[in-house]
């Protein structure tokens, strides 16, 4: 039995991870939220404070912790919020680990493929190094930096490039949806930007694969083989929930409703998840009809 401890599990991905673990390990999940309001389960302890952490007995850190990027339109304020929340707690957890007497052997830490910046069609791996500089960039690239500190107390570090996570009841479908269900749904800007996805399944079964397999560290890209445009997901999608896929959503009118954020949506990455295939990973939902399938389902 391992002692893992988690940060952001009250999210989407951090509830799945959750569910995983508790049955054979011990997680304890630090949050920013009150404590006493989860659930009591034998093996998952909530706390709101590292101090109330003794990373004598943890052997794995999962580094989900931040706000979400696109919950809110991108004043200097939401932007402040957004990179505070993910290096503050980082750097948290590194002075943590550096004052620990027995450190952990594992940390994983969160990051996402904004790091790339946009990007066309261009396949991208995890040796790609022309990158756009903007500030989904700039969020990413000194939240890795300061997780791979970690390496300088001997503890094995995975960074996970998150793409756009599907899955049933939450993650990116939750907002999408609604749109399609009243029949409104369709493509983004021009449609040709690539969407770079991955199912909920996969992100949790390749933690778990970074975790079992010892001589895995540094950059991982957590995306499905496929990726497809904007077109092709919009019109996936609008064929899985047989639906219509005809209300186009002009680039100026996501840019007045989002400013800055917009570039979110009308911008992306064909990014690939080679070193997690190179490692004998297999992915359960390559394909985006399957994926959608499932998380879409009753």
């Amino acid at each position: 039995m391992k002692h893992f401890l988690l940060t952001g599990g009250t999210g989407f991905i951090g509830k799945h991870l959750i569910k995983a673990l508790e049955l054979d390990h011990k997680v304890t999940v630090l949050t920013r939220k009150d404590p006493q309001k989860f659930p009591r389960s034998p093996n998952v302890t909530y706390v709101d404070s590292v101090v109330d952490i003794n990373f004598d007995n943890i052997g794995v850190v999962i580094n989900l912790a931040g706000e979400p990027i696109a919950n809110k339109r991108w004043s200097e304020q939401q932007k402040k919020e957004i990179c505070d929340s993910r290096w503050e707690m980082t750097e948290m957890l590194i002075d943590a680990i550096a004052d620990a007497k027995v450190r952990p052997q594992l940390l994983i830490n969160a990051s996402a493929i904004g790091f790339y910046g946009r990007q066309n069609e261009l396949p991208i791996d995890e040796t790609f190094t022309n990158i756009h500089d903007e500030f989904s960039h700039k969020v990413c690239k000194r939240w890795e930096e300061i997780a791979l500190q970690a390496k300088d107390f001997n503890v094995r570090t995975c960074i996970t490039r998150f793409g756009i996570v599907i899955g049933p009841k939450g993650g990116a479908l939750a907002k999408m949806l609604p749109a399609y269900y009243l029949c409104l749904g369709g493509p983004m800007g021009n449609g040709k930007q690539y969407m770079s996805w991955i199912h909920i399944d996969d992100v949790v079964g390749g933690i778990l694969h970074l975790v079992e397999n010892q001589s895995l560290e540094g950059i991982f890209n957590f995306t499905a083989p496929g990726a497809v445009s904007n077109q092709e997901f919009s019109q996936i999608l609008a064929d899985t929930l047989n639906r219509p896929n005809f209300m186009k959503m002009p680039a100026f009118v996501l840019k007045t409703l989002f400013g800055e954020m917009s570039e979110l949506f009308l911008y992306g990455q064909n990014v690939t998840p080679k070193r997690l295939i190179d490692s004998g990973y297999q992915f359960q939902y390559p394909q985006l009809g399957d994926g959608l399938a499932n998380a879409t389902s009753p």
